[in-house]
């Protein structure tokens, strides 16, 4: 079945709202076809591109894509600084038809490690877009879950110590308001490439009740087709929530 004939087979009535994707095995596609690193993370912005692209036209309301993770600065210095460069120099090219295509983006994680300049000009380039009211694009960028939690209890302390909230007004819903993540719905659909099968630290507060769908394939050789193909299985699965 095609692309288009795929897209036919969605269930507008059972959409999920918020899909949210490990994209795992550029290092991996750089191996197989004798390549630099570097040239499996360029492909897989191309990967990028085409999903943000397929989102818009099935009209999905939020998708997060992890780019960068707090565990990602152990890499080799050298791969470090060419991912930095490709992720806001990708940012800064696409800005534009993203603006055209109605796309809201933003970054989500923590601002330190990455320089004021850094910070400055991915504010200033997302801010661009923050009127538009289609498709929410987030990169998870210098984001981890277990930091995003600390960040969100450091916060929560802080004010309950100048007295804005009480310890007995401590809920989910506080918890969630001072996320990374906050007014947005939870991911109903976690996506990863390339064989593995955990979630490395990713949305794991926001994942307490979202589907998964795991593939073989390699992030770079990631198609339209197979996103279409994890939607269209996610239709097929009951939600139940613990209730039965």
């Amino acid at each position: 079945m095609n692309y288009k004939e795929l897209i036919l087979q969605i269930d507008k009535s059972k959409m999920p709202k918020h899909i949210a994707i490990i994209m795992d095995g550029n290092g991996r596609w750089a191996e197989l076809h004798n390549t630099k690193r570097i040239n499996g993370h360029k492909k897989g912005v191309e990967t990028v591109r085409r999903i943000v692209e397929t989102s818009v036209e099935i009209g999905l309301e939020y998708l997060t894509v992890y780019a960068f993770s707090t565990e990602n600065w152990k890499r080799a210095k050298p791969e470090v600084n060419y991912l930095l460069k490709l992720i806001i120099d990708s940012l800064v090219k696409e800005i534009d038809e993203l603006i055209k295509n109605n796309v809201s983006v933003r970054f989500l994680g923590r601002k330190e490690n990455l320089s004021k300049n850094y910070n400055k000009k991915v504010i200033e380039t997302c801010k661009r877009s923050w009127n538009n009211t289609g498709l929410h694009l987030n990169a998870a960028m210098n984001y981890g879950g277990r930091q995003e939690l600390t960040d969100a209890f450091n916060d929560i302390f802080a004010e309950m110590k100048s007295g804005k909230i009480s310890e007995n007004e401590i809920n989910e819903e506080i918890i969630n308001s001072h996320l990374y993540t906050a007014n947005m719905p939870d991911p109903d659909l976690i996506i990863r490439t390339s064989g593995e099968e955990r979630l490395s630290n990713f949305l794991i507060w926001q994942s307490a009740y979202s589907e998964f769908w795991f593939t073989q394939t390699l992030w770079p050789d990631f198609s339209r087709e197979e996103f279409i193909r994890a939607i269209l299985d996610f239709q097929k699965r009951k939600r139940r929530y613990g209730a039965r």
